[in-house]
């Protein structure tokens, strides 16, 4: 019934190579029960929740649903209460999960993502991952497009976090992973505070504002 475009499908799994090479890092074990970067969330939490985005796309992609989709990937963040959050003490911000996977230690999470990442290649490779895909957390779904957008834009800004929580260089996606994700930011940033905050920031420092996209 519904199309997808397969723009992605040899690209999100490059993403995945940068979280998993990540993960690798000796730092990541030798840190794992330090804080991180991110309130509340100790560098374990943090590297489960990264290694999350892989583990859940997998395993949403072998499922169906007869949800329709909604229009756009920007609508998904339109309606996602965390967007709107502002302390991680919200009840959308729940890290039990991640603090629970992060009990299982590091060689647990690297064979999750490890495993996560080949059934992702199987799927996008072979053309037999759903066109749509149900975010359960959510109540709504995406096209696969789009809902492999989302999971990038989390890869990278997540991966960031874990690299400064690190202190390790943060890895640079290449442009066909970083430019849709830096885009669909801009995007929300605009819609969140307006084209003049944006505009200003962007290019006059005596009239930079904070912003953000969530």
């Amino acid at each position: 019934m519904y199309s997808t475009s397969d723009r992605r499908d040899a690209v999100f799994p490059i993403a995945g190579e940068i979280v998993e090479d990540l993960i690798q890092q000796a730092q990541v074990s030798d840190r794992w029960l330090r804080q991180s970067v991110l309130p509340k969330m100790s560098v374990g939490a943090l590297a489960c929740h990264l290694g999350q985005q892989l583990v859940r796309a997998a395993e949403l992609l072998q499922a169906t649903t007869d949800i329709p989709p909604l229009n756009s990937v920007d609508e998904h963040y339109h309606r996602a209460a965390w967007v709107m959050s502002s302390s991680p003490d919200d009840a959308v911000n729940d890290r039990t999960t991640d603090e629970a996977e992060a009990a299982l230690g590091v060689a647990a999470l690297r064979t999750r993502v490890d495993e996560a990442l080949a059934t992702l290649r199987t799927l996008l490779a072979s053309r037999t991952a759903a066109d749509v895909v149900l975010i359960p957390w959510q109540g709504w779904s995406l096209r696969r497009d789009d809902f492999l957008l989302t999971r990038m834009l989390e890869i990278v800004v997540h991966t960031d976090d874990l690299a400064l929580s690190l202190e390790v260089p943060t890895p640079a996606f290449p442009e066909e992973v970083f430019a849709p994700v830096r885009d669909l930011l801009v995007r929300l940033a605009e819609r969140r505070h307006g084209q003049s905050a944006l505009i200003s920031t962007l290019t006059r420092g005596e009239r930079s504002q904070v912003i953000s996209a969530f």
